[in-house]
């Protein structure tokens, strides 16, 4: 396996710290890196309060986008018959929402892997330990042939 740049360890153990109830010599463990480092990543980009705005979970987001895209065809269709049409602005706001909804939908990213890992985790831990422990080992080392 390739070594991570510092970028990807960073970006790594971000995820993890963000998704997972890790402590931080946990998330140093799996991540390669001493504890110190992710006491100091952690405080250079403000973990703590991305933490907290991690609320909106990926479906969330989506439907959001939904709302704002209805929201706007929804005023569009209560202007007087012959006027029901999108300004150019309009237009370009429906174009970028639809852009951002296709991205989200399609879009696979670090994040997203580390979740559906720990999610799979989480459902085989009461049903067989020892196997959950092989399966989480396995996909650290997935996410991180995922990252080289």
């Amino acid at each position: 396996m390739a070594e991570l740049t510092s970028k990807q360890k960073k970006d790594y153990a971000r995820t993890l710290y963000l998704k997972d109830n890790l402590t931080q010599q946990e998330v140093a463990d799996k991540v390669g890196v001493s504890r110190q480092t992710i006491i100091r990543w952690m405080a250079a980009e403000e973990w703590e309060k991305m933490k907290v705005g991690l609320t909106l979970g990926r479906e969330q987001q989506i439907a959001n986008l939904h709302r704002q895209v209805m929201e706007l065809n929804n005023l569009i269709l209560s202007r007087p018959e012959g006027e029901r049409f999108a300004t150019c602005a309009e237009a370009d706001t429906l174009g970028k929402l639809a852009a951002a909804i296709k991205k989200m939908e399609t879009d696979v990213g670090i994040t997203d892997l580390v979740n559906v890992g720990m999610r799979f985790i989480e459902w085989i831990r009461p049903i067989d330990l020892d196997k959950a422990k092989e399966v989480t080992a396995l996909w650290d080392k997935f996410i991180k042939d995922s990252l080289s």
